[in-house]
């Protein structure tokens, strides 16, 4: 990326480097990066911008699992750059207590003390924003700016590349991306968004942890701790 990017410092693994440089090349990105470094200079943006490609710190070698949310959390210190989780000292916000709530009702494990899910990152879950920054207090507001397109070359990418994958779309905008991944190849778990607006009509219920870790076992690889 262009070293005057304000993201241009935000570290990832070797592993992404020949795709997210491929990427940053991109007539789409380089108008992403002016919108950006004028958002960042101007406004509070979330997440700080050390962190907005922290999704892409998990290995590409080991990545088998991939969580796609909407975009980050706007609230004070919430985002942290990976899908749905919060740095530790922050309160979860209620769609990762939903989340939580169904680990537990499905796989009967206690409710985590914190709401970081580096841990779930660690081994092998892409937890992926359909755009990746946002406006303080302004849910949606870096919509249609470039990083959808970003989002759908990532799947585009994991799905031509990758053997075997979960993909797991919580909400409409997810469930969108699902006519882009090849069945055949990848197994996908579609359901209502864990929001307390939404996770009555199918995410409860709905047991994804468990279907992801039989499928992960039926494909020889090392099932998910949640």
């Amino acid at each position: 990326m262009q070293n005057n990017s304000p993201i241009s410092h935000s570290p990832y693994h070797p592993s992404w480097r020949p795709f997210l440089e491929a990427e940053f090349q991109q007539a789409y990105f380089k108008s992403l990066a002016t919108f950006l470094k004028q958002a960042y200079t101007e406004k509070t943006i979330y997440p700080p911008k050390s962190q907005v490609f922290s999704a892409f710190k998990t290995d590409l070698e080991t990545v088998k699992v991939i969580i796609i949310g909407q975009d980050p959390y706007h609230g004070p210190g919430q985002a942290n750059g990976l899908a749905f989780s919060v740095n530790k000292n922050i309160q979860s916000p209620p769609s990762l207590q939903n989340i939580f709530k169904e680990i537990h009702a499905d796989l009967g494990t206690a409710i985590p003390a914190n709401g970081d899910l580096t841990r779930w990152a660690e081994q092998g879950v892409l937890l992926l924003n359909n755009t990746l920054t946002v406006e303080a207090h302004r849910a949606g507001s870096h919509r249609d700016h470039g990083w959808e397109t970003f989002t759908e070359h990532v799947i585009d990418y994991l799905n031509e590349t990758k053997p075997h994958l979960v993909f797991i779309l919580w909400g409409n905008d997810a469930r969108k991306k699902a006519s882009k991944i090849n069945r055949e190849k990848h197994y996908i778990l579609e359901s209502a968004h864990p929001s307390p607006l939404s996770a009555h009509r199918g995410f409860f219920g709905s047991k994804p942890f468990s279907k992801t870790n039989a499928k992960l076992k039926s494909w020889h690889y090392p099932e998910i701790i949640w």
